[in-house]
């Protein structure tokens, strides 16, 4: 008899605990969003990236994969990449990074990202220089990309751009320097402006157009 009550007792105890199991596992699948917080965000506010994330309607938490809200907020061509955590008490951590602004747009007053796109915003934005005419687009993509990877510093330092192609550089690109400096350069070669302190510790304060599209010489200016 022993025997048959130890034997109840153990399948009275596996079948607690498989219900315990069960009804925890369907109390998890049945939590709904509760709380959303979404940090880093500049350009887009909380509610378009939730709406982006297919989550407006608080669903179940599990109702829609992490990957999914991933990749449903990167289709923003304003996002570069996503971060997102959830826990079992119905809490979404949603993280982005968006791309940089690099270049505001004299013609219509847009404002460039690095990944091309344009966007409108009645932010004042410092440290960023200025497109001062119509630069063709499949070029002016690279070029965006490139000076995303130019220290901040020296971005600040350029006031103007000017998009000026000629028989033999397609993409070629006049700077304005705060200085009082011009610089030719090309998109190919971008990156040099990085060497502008030192080209300029040369100079013994003269001023005048620094050509680094083909080659490193400077002209003085009369």
């Amino acid at each position: 008899m022993k025997k048959i009550k130890n034997k109840k007792k153990k399948i009275y105890k596996f079948l607690g605990v498989l219900v315990s199991v069960i009804l925890i596992i369907l109390y998890i699948l049945n939590v709904r969003i509760k709380n959303i917080y979404v940090k880093n965000n500049h350009l887009l506010s909380d509610q378009e990236i939730i709406e982006l994330a297919g989550i407006e309607k608080y669903p179940k938490l599990f109702s829609i994969s992490t990957n999914k809200m991933i990749n449903k907020i990167k289709m923003s061509q304003i996002v570069e990449s996503v971060k997102i955590k959830k826990n079992i008490f119905g809490r979404v951590d949603i993280e982005v990074n968006e791309y940089n602004m690099v270049l505001k747009d004299e013609v219509d007053n847009g404002i460039y990202l690095a990944s091309g796109e344009k966007i409108k915003t009645d932010e004042v934005i410092l440290g960023i220089p200025s497109l001062i005419n119509v630069a063709d687009q499949d070029i002016l993509k690279d070029f965006l990309e490139k000076l995303d990877k130019i220290d901040k510093d020296m971005l600040a330092n350029i006031s103007e751009i000017e998009f000026t192609p000629n028989e033999y550089e397609k993409d070629l690109f006049l700077l304005y320097m705060n200085d009082g400096n011009y610089v030719y350069i090309t998109t190919l070669r971008l990156n040099n402006l990085n060497k502008y302190g030192e080209v300029l510790k040369q100079l013994d304060g003269k001023k005048g157009i620094l050509y680094l599209d083909s080659g490193n010489h400077f002209k003085v200016m009369e």
